[in-house]
């Protein structure tokens, strides 16, 4: 594939601004002990510090994409990148546990603007043709996050402080921000209203059920609290799919999930990150709690796990339009679901390191299938009109996935361990792990729904007639 000097900027600025929000929510990951130690957390509040960065993140994301192609994608990228990297010396700054949970949902914010106007960017930038391999190249970028993420958080804590793994975001947007606004050209795409009415729909309901699954354990599951959060969760959602299906310019356009490529790989795609994240959250502190490892050799550790998404998504990305997506998908997410499965039957007290290795590499080269599959499969669904609103509702999926697998899999720690000992973590760990491994399995099932092959209804025109692009407000 050969790419024009704009086209390379393009993708080299938007991977890299990827590659920092993602980071961000990885980073902290190997952090989890040190931040429990100084400011005195809870397993249930280490929860917080991934999913205040996670769910405004995901429940934004629409919005931001809306804003993308009200305002021009440069511009909030722009802003997105200058608002997160304010937020991230906010986070090092933290004296507190809330006031850390309160910046990182600032993150969260600036994230949400960042993720879809760089995905958006980089769509429109590459034709339907070139568009798989650039987005496979994209992912094993931004595949570095994580990767890099326990690296990176796990030397920092070793060697700085926590605080550290928020002050290194500051210096990398102060660089971005000037070079997107001279190396990248404005587009606007096409402009659609700003439903506020399903962006406060779509936060009750995520907020509502996954403080729920954060709390049931602590508070009782039939406990005022939980049933109001979990209720009250469900029938905002239920009222935000009616609310969408009527919205003159709906946050994410329901119409699309009609379409089999765009309902099964977003699904997929929720799923995936659902087990993935769940696994990012427990492998370190099962490194550090069980086997007793630094952070610095937490991170090295978990880069047999983490290497393959670099090596392989690129290439899984140049075979989706060789093969298609579907077997991709279900192979990945088949791998991850083995891998985490084998981990969850030798997980103990008295495990040592060594047997983990080939999980590991088995669920990255599994987590690397899927990933560029799915994200292709859903774009590739809808007319180039509507590339922003599918990156954006892809997004906004596998963030809430991300946000939701935690919640379910750390209630199922709570369950069945607990942080007093090496013996209880590993309980709570080997159950919190096999969930995740059923999560993957339940994605692999649905990636079977996916078409073998996906329209590439994104090659036909730049400008979309006026029909699709009413069908997109």
């Amino acid at each position: 594939m050969t790419m024009t000097k704009r086209q390379r900027w393009v993708l080299a600025l938007t991977s890299t601004a990827s590659l920092m929000i993602l980071l961000d929510a990885l980073v902290v990951t190997t952090a989890l002990h040190a931040i429990a130690l100084d400011l005195h957390a809870s397993i249930a509040e280490l929860e917080w510090t991934v999913n205040a960065y996670t769910l405004p993140f995901a429940v934004l994301l629409m919005a931001g994409a809306a804003l993308g192609e009200q305002y021009g994608r440069r511009r909030v990228l722009v802003g997105g990148l200058a608002l997160f990297g304010i937020a991230s010396a906010g986070c090092a700054l933290a004296p507190s546990l809330p006031w850390l949970i309160a910046t990182r949902a600032i993150q969260g914010v600036g994230a949400a603007a960042v993720a879809p106007a760089a995905l958006s960017v980089l769509s429109v930038a590459f034709g339907p043709e070139q568009r798989p391999r650039t987005l496979g190249l994209f992912a094993s970028i931004t595949g570095l996050a994580t990767l890099g993420g326990p690296l990176v958080g796990g030397a920092i804590v070793q060697y700085l402080t926590w605080q550290w793994i928020f002050w290194i975001n500051v210096p990398i947007a102060a660089v971005l921000v000037p070079l997107v606004l001279v190396r990248l050209e404005e587009n606007a795409g096409f402009p659609r209203g700003l439903d506020y009415v399903g962006i406060g729909l779509v936060s009750a309901a995520a907020f509502g059920l996954v403080w729920g699954l954060i709390r049931g354990n602590e508070s009782g599951w039939a406990s005022v609290e939980v049933v109001t959060a979990l209720s009250g969760g469900a029938i905002a959602l239920v009222v935000f799919v009616g609310w969408e299906l009527r919205a003159d310019a709906p946050l994410i356009p329901m119409r699309f999930f009609a379409t089999r490529a765009f309902s099964a790989g977003n699904t997929a795609g929720f799923l995936l990150f659902a087990s993935t994240f769940s696994g990012a959250f427990f492998f370190a502190q099962f490194l550090q709690v069980v086997l007793r490892h630094g952070p610095m050799a937490t991170g090295l550790l978990l880069a047999p796990w983490t290497v393959a998404l670099f090596v392989v998504a690129s290439v899984a990305g140049r075979q989706v339009n060789r093969i298609g997506a579907r077997p991709l998908v279900v192979a990945g997410l088949l791998l991850q679901a083995v891998a985490f499965g084998w981990i969850a039957l030798i997980a103990g007290p008295g495990l040592t390191y060594p047997p983990l290795i080939l999980p590991f590499v088995i669920s990255g080269v599994g987590i690397s299938l899927a990933i560029p599959s799915a994200q292709s499969a859903v774009i590739g669904a809808v007319p180039i009109a509507a590339i922003g609103a599918a990156s954006g509702t892809f997004n906004t999926v596998r963030q809430l996935g991300g946000a939701f697998g935690i919640a379910i899999t750390t209630a199922v720690f709570m369950t069945r361990g607990g942080l007093g000992s090496a013996k209880t973590f590993s309980d709570g760990f080997g159950s919190a792990i096999a969930t995740a491994a059923a999560l993957a399995f339940a994605g692999a099932v649905i990636g079977l729904l996916l078409p073998r092959r996906t329209a590439r209804t994104t090659g036909h025109t730049v400008t979309a007639p006026a029909s699709q692009q009413a069908s997109t407000r």
